[in-house]
């Protein structure tokens, strides 16, 4: 049988080892982690994502498990809309809305499903040979693989062995918070965009609600309490959000430096080796399709690459495949993203009356922005 190689126990490398798993491959995937601990606290599951998750057999499960995220739209600090859309009407135009939950949930979804002794963790890979398919680990054990997929991460080390001149990552000029909290009765998911800050509430199953924030600051910063930080920047805004802040657990507000790819990478493969995810594509989280193109990546990947002969053919249509899928959808959330940093008034109010304009037009007009992404399907 047929061996691969999956690097990484995230959502992308986990949905690789699945979906390969079920074309017939034996799988292996190194975590380099002494568990399975997934970074961020929430996830919100685009109607593309769900059909990746169809065909590894989950899609109805993380149906089950989620919350709907029911009415949504962005708003300004004093809590008044700018748009407005609902669950039914992105399921009567995607056939899905989009659905909420943690984002430990969803691993564990996965995780739970791979064959047997699939799983090694504190397993850091030392090198990849792209011609061989030969992985080393600690202690120069070596691997043999007749396919290898990087999942490794926005710190890619697959990525930059393979494309050792390309431009490395950036700081997209924003850091973001990120927290699950305790609180029964919210209902309803917004973005609320500010002078160079935005905050997100999401509410999940069981009275939680995953919250995020971003701010336009120098990277590499950090408070002393993140969460008396997020206090002095968004306690004046509209409710929820200063209740949903008081009743956060400073230990468990996560921050981190957002970094995305400007310059797409020349393709998304070389020799056995093929790159998923934020190794491929790391995206900011504007469009909330970091994770979502993952899954669409493993999916593509596994449908594309047979365990007999045409592996190269295989890697080659999957690089062609993704990275016109996903270049675009990069660049329009990094658009965007540059867009919540505008702080000047001026801008601020022409960026929030353009939006207002267009949402006045009805909710259709807001959905439409997501056909590109939203209408796909595996």
């Amino acid at each position: 049988m047929a061996h691969a190689v999956v690097i990484g126990a995230g959502i992308g490398g986990l949905t690789a080892a699945l979906a390969l798993a079920r074309k017939d491959w034996s799988v292996t995937v190194l975590e380099q982690a002494a568990s399975i601990e997934p970074v961020g606290a929430g996830l919100a599951v685009a109607p593309n994502a769900l059909r990746a998750l169809d065909v590894i057999g989950v899609g109805d499960e993380v149906r089950r498990l989620a919350a709907i995220q029911g009415q949504s739209g962005i708003r300004t600090p004093d809590g008044r809309w700018l748009s407005r859309t609902t669950a039914e009407d992105a399921a009567a135009r995607y056939g899905d809305p989009i659905v909420l939950l943690a984002r430990s949930a969803l691993v564990g979804i996965l995780a739970g499903r791979l064959p047997q002794g699939a799983l090694r963790v504190n397993t850091r890979v030392a090198s990849v040979d792209p011609a061989t398919g030969r992985v080393t680990v600690p202690e120069a054990e070596t691997i043999e693989a007749d396919l290898v997929v990087a999942a490794d991460g926005i710190r890619s080390r697959t990525r930059s062995a393979l494309f050792p001149g390309h431009p490395a990552p950036v700081y997209a000029g924003v850091t973001s918070w990120r927290a699950i909290v305790p609180l029964p009765g919210v209902t309803g998911a917004s973005e609320t965009w500010g002078p160079g800050l935005v905050f997100g509430v999401m509410p999940l199953a069981g009275g939680q609600v995953y919250c995020y924030a971003t701010a336009k600051v120098s990277a590499g910063l950090r408070a002393a309490d993140e969460r008396d930080e997020l206090l002095r920047l968004f306690g004046r805004w509209h409710d929820p959000i200063p209740a949903l802040l008081a009743a956060a657990d400073p230990a468990a507000v996560l921050r981190h430096d957002i970094h995305c790819l400007d310059a797409p990478l020349p393709a998304f493969h070389a020799g056995r080796v093929a790159l998923l995810g934020d190794a491929a594509h790391p995206m900011t989280p504007n469009l909330g399709q970091g994770a979502c193109q993952a899954m669409e990546d493993a999916v593509v990947l596994a449908g594309r690459v047979s365990p007999g002969k045409g592996l190269s053919a295989g890697l080659a249509a999957y690089s062609r495949e993704r990275l016109a899928r996903t270049t675009p959808i990069v660049r329009r959330s990094r658009a965007i993203g540059r867009l919540t940093r505008w702080s000047n008034p001026l801008a601020v109010a022409l960026r929030d009356g353009a939006m207002r304009a267009a949402g006045r037009l009805g909710p259709g007009v807001a959905l439409r922005q997501g056909d590109q992404i939203f209408v796909w399907s595996p």
